[in-house]
């Protein structure tokens, strides 16, 4: 990058475990929640900031630039921009990504950038069919006129279109992101006991890390019975690969191997970072965590999707002259296990990386002693606005902690893409 990108201080919510019912918090509570105690905490006051980037791909028709309400709940003042970006899974991310380009320019200073989404609250529609008849209806003005039609109405036309469903099925090639990681599976041999045990070692690793205090980027909330959460809900302690051979297969009834048990959550959650050029480091006396050296945007086959990171990472390693050892730590989002196993994979396949990358072979072994050190989406869950800037947060405060220098964070994304982030901790 021309200019040091600085990222200051970032905080985050527990991510919340969808549980087949709204969850207790609206995703601008969330945002406001995490944002307002990591604001409380910096030597400016809110309306200092240039600008308020949020990243969510499912916000409510009452806050569809989330952005904007965000900024304003958080007292950031009516003189703040405020506004929304959205690049499915890796929309916490794009606002990181946008926050860097107005700050690279010159436009802005001082950038709070971040994601979020309730998925808990992804609303339920109503089919086509039923929104016809009630065209219909509220057209037919007479008494006799809604009696005639009312023959046209069927129970049928009152089944729900689960909206969650729909947003995670690519509209390109007609397939949820669940079959593209069985698209994965099958194109790299990966087997369902591989899967399962790549789960059960996430949820193991975050129970690790919540006991040793690794989640320290974490603010609690309180929701308005008074009810406490300090942590993320959706790890299992008693995961294990006998327990998750029993789920079936849920994308691929007949033939598949991914399950719920070893697929990301549908989670609620939010994440925030502050970032900085520096005028502004030296203007506030802020002392930066780390440093944002570049960010990259790939694109592919919808139905490879979960070969995003690949696709993303590699040129950023190239141009920095880095192999995949060089880099300390690793976070790519784990929207599948297949799909992280696949990237690995795809790493060490001379044909892929030759006829996918342009390299002269295989780029090697991603070393898994690297990679997502605390766990991952699996466990944690995968509020998809979120998740994006999730990853650069934790990748950069387990840096830190371990004494490790440089990180690559990255995430696949819905439609065939791919987002990446080199970091450098400070």
């Amino acid at each position: 990058m021309t200019t040091p990108v600085y990222i200051i201080d970032g905080a985050r919510t527990p991510f919340l475990k969808a549980r087949n019912a709204p969850g207790p918090f609206a995703a601008s509570d969330l945002a406001t929640a995490a944002g307002s105690a990591l604001l409380m905490r910096q030597p400016f006051a809110p309306d200092q900031l240039d600008e308020v980037i949020l990243g969510c791909a499912s916000p409510s028709p009452d806050e569809v630039n989330i952005g904007r309400v965000v900024a304003l709940r958080m007292g950031c003042g009516v003189k703040v921009p405020g506004w929304t970006v959205m690049r499915n899974c890796a929309s916490g991310m794009q606002a990181l990504d946008s926050a860097i380009a107005n700050l690279q320019t010159g436009r802005s200073q001082l950038v709070l950038a971040g994601g979020v989404d309730a998925l808990s609250r992804a609303p339920l529609l109503f089919s086509d069919a039923m929104v016809r008849w009630l065209s219909g209806w509220y057209a037919a003005k007479k008494f006799g006129q809604k009696l005639a039609h009312m023959r046209h109405f069927r129970l049928g036309h009152l089944a729900p279109v689960i909206g969650i469903m729909k947003g995670l099925t690519d509209p390109v090639v007609g397939q949820l992101m669940g079959q593209t990681a069985e698209n994965l599976a099958w194109r790299f041999g990966i087997t369902r006991d591989d899967m399962d045990a790549f789960a059960v070692e996430s949820h193991r690793r975050v129970a690790a890390a919540q006991d040793a205090g690794h989640f320290a980027e974490i603010v609690p909330l309180i929701d308005r019975d008074g009810t406490l959460y300090t942590a993320d809900d959706g790890l299992r302690r008693d995961a294990s690969t006998s327990g998750l051979a029993k789920l079936k297969p849920f994308f691929d009834k007949h033939y598949g191997r991914v399950t719920a048990g070893n697929s990301s959550q549908i989670t609620d959650g939010a994440t925030w970072l502050l970032l900085a050029s520096e005028a502004a480091v030296v203007r506030h006396g802020l002392t930066p965590l780390g440093r944002i050296a570049d960010s990259q945007w790939a694109g592919l086959a919808p139905e490879q999707m979960g070969l995003g990171p690949v696709h993303a990472a590699t040129p950023i390693l190239q141009r920095h002259g880095l192999g995949l050892h060089d880099v300390d730590l690793w976070e790519i989002n784990e929207a599948f296990a297949a799909q992280v196993i696949a990237c690995r994979r795809a790493w060490q396949d001379t044909g892929y990386c030759r006829e996918q990358l342009g390299l002269d072979g295989a780029l090697g072994a991603l070393d898994v002693a690297r990679l997502n050190v605390d766990g991952g989406a699996v466990a944690l869950g995968h509020p998809v606005g979120a998740s994006g800037a999730r990853i650069v947060l934790h990748l950069l405060h387990s840096l830190r902690r371990t004494g490790g220098r440089r990180g690559v964070a990255a995430i696949c994304i819905g439609g065939g893409q791919g987002g990446a982030m080199l970091v450098e901790a400070l």
